[in-house]
Parts: structure tokens; C-alpha cells; sequence
């Protein structure tokens, strides 16, 4: 963890949750970026499919 670029009271309060959840820190820090990357890829998909639903008739007419 000590390679992990975060500010003092970042790394603290990490620490404290970790000692709150009898976790090791490197399985906070996995947990939270495994869910961080799901959130980000539901919200890219959900751009995504607003973006071929409003440009469906070019798509398709790009496919043809």
C-alpha cells in the first residue's frame, strides 16, 4: 500500500476501514476499484446505447 500515491488523511481513513472491517487494506483498495470500474463501464455502456439508439438509422445505413 505504501506505493499507492494517496494523501494522508486518504491513507488514514483507508487504514481505518480496513481496521474496522478486520480487512487487510489491499482488499479494501481491490474491493473499491472493482466496483469503481463497474459503475464506470455501466455508465459508458448506458452512453453508448443512448448514442446507437439516437443514430440507429445512420448505423444501419453505415452497415449496409
Amino acid at each position: 500500500m505504501d506505493d499507492l500515491p494517496l494523501d494522508p488523511a486518504t491513507r488514514d481513513a483507508l487504514t481505518d476501514l480496513a481496521d474496522a472491517q478486520g480487512r487487510p487494506v489491499q482488499d479494501v483498495v481491490a474491493d473499491a476499484v472493482r466496483r469503481y470500474l463497474r459503475e464506470e463501464e455501466r455508465s459508458v455502456r448506458e452512453v453508448a446505447e443512448r448514442l446507437a439508439d439516437a443514430h440507429a438509422d445512420l448505423l444501419r445505413r453505415l452497415g449496409e
